[in-house]
């Protein structure tokens, strides 16, 4: 059962994203209006050092008022490659500057509204470069340990989705 958009009006927009009003046709044939929230690619980035040590980022997120473990994210300048946004954010909010980037998976956190993926990278190694350019997106930055990963998302300490499926996906790759 598929639903087909008609046609979409822009209701607002900024630098960062587009909201628009579909015209959407259901399988029935009946027509519903749908906001919808059009995103550039966001690149996420973060590295696993030979501990098996993976860097995170201690913030708070005020429209959910909460607080929460991170990876490196932003979204992607027009025209710019993926990975190399991702590079970028990480030296930017950490002050380390990944080694050669992989690809770890694409997420899409709210396909139901939202057209934004979500691309997310590591790398083996990293070298600090200094104090991040970016200090005021997180309170600490820590190497944390893998092997911890799997409870703290247990205890609610990695809210976002997108970033709780990254971390799964290491712990899976370097631990097992």
């Amino acid at each position: 059962m598929q639903w087909t958009n008609l046609s979409e009006q822009n209701v607002y927009q900024n630098r960062w994203f587009r909201v628009n009003l579909a015209d959407v046709e259901l399988p029935d044939g009946s027509h519903i209006d749908h906001f919808v929230i059009r995103l550039r690619p966001v690149a996420v980035a973060t590295a696993v050092n030979e501990a098996d040590e993976v860097l995170l980022l201690w913030r708070h997120r005020f429209i959910t008022d909460s607080w929460g473990w991170e990876l490196a994210a932003g979204v992607v300048e027009d025209g710019e490659d993926i990975a190399a946004a991702a590079a970028r954010e990480m030296e930017e909010e950490t002050g380390w500057r990944p080694g050669p980037l992989r690809p770890l998976l694409t997420v899409e956190p709210a396909n139901g509204l939202t057209d934004a993926r979500h691309h997310l990278y590591w790398a083996q190694e990293a070298h600090y470069t200094g104090p991040p350019q970016d200090a005021f997106e997180s309170s600490r930055r820590e190497w944390i340990p893998l092997k911890l990963v799997p409870d703290m998302i247990a205890r609610g300490e990695v809210p976002a989705a997108n970033m709780a499926a990254a971390l799964l996906m290491l712990h899976h790759l370097r631990l097992g």
